[in-house]
């Protein structure tokens, strides 16, 4: 029985960045939950054992996917993550970073949920840190703070991530009948969320995420600097 063309041209292109795109498109379409390497194969049009050359099992599936999302990550002006932006604040460098993670949770909602719970051993798990040390390091801080920097920088990335995805949702406190809420609170228990109600409703999630990332880069820029 002759082979149909079309499958014959979808097993000559396999590759394993074919098959990890079709894995990201999958899961931003319907959910982790759906992926399967049998899935992968129908969406691709090939056979299920075409796609064990390319990737072991499931689970190489989803690292491949993490790394894919981080790798593509790109730092705004400053250019790719990895990459010093000579002439750039650092404090403007640091904010670029942070937005970066953010606008790829927005890009990739679901699958920026496998960034953050997968171990990533590829290199490219290692450009953000690596990013954040160099601007840190070109600011003039020593190794020790640099490390913090790091870890501060990063940390308020990975929680813009999981607000953006709704991972976070302490920061959703509000019902949808939230003046109901506010009627049924006692005024002497809860003072200030009754004083502060119209506020407290007028969330509005992008003016917080730079107002926190405001505060935190004003309070690191002004940590002291290596002598010498």
């Amino acid at each position: 029985m002759p082979r149909r063309p079309e499958i014959e041209a979808g097993r000559a292109a396999l590759s394993r960045d074919r098959i990890i795109g079709a894995a990201i498109d999958l899961i931003e379409r319907e959910g982790e939950a759906t992926l399967s390497m049998r899935r992968i194969a129908t969406e691709l049009g090939v056979a299920v054992m075409s796609l064990y050359n390319h990737v072991p099992n499931k689970d190489a599936l989803l690292d491949g996917v993490a790394e894919r999302i981080i790798g593509g990550m790109e730092v705004g002006e400053v250019g790719p993550v990895g990459v010093r932006g000579e002439g750039v604040h650092w404090t403007e460098r640091a904010r670029a970073l942070i937005r970066a993670y953010r606008k790829v949770a927005h890009d990739y909602p679901r699958c920026v949920t496998l960034v953050l719970t997968r171990k990533i051993d590829a290199p490219s798990g290692m450009r953000p840190v690596e990013h954040a040390l160099a601007l840190a390091e070109d600011a003039g801080f020593d190794g020790e703070t640099s490390v913090r920097i790091m870890r501060a920088l990063l940390a308020y990335a990975i929680g813009a991530q999981m607000r953006e995805v709704g991972a976070a949702k302490l920061l959703d406190y509000l019902p949808k009948a939230a003046a109901e809420r506010f009627d049924r609170l006692d005024p002497a228990e809860f003072p200030h969320v009754v004083s502060f109600q119209d506020q407290l409703m007028r969330h509005d999630p992008e003016t917080d995420f730079e107002f926190g990332l405001d505060l935190m880069i004003s309070a690191l820029d002004a940590l002291p600097r290596r002598q010498g």
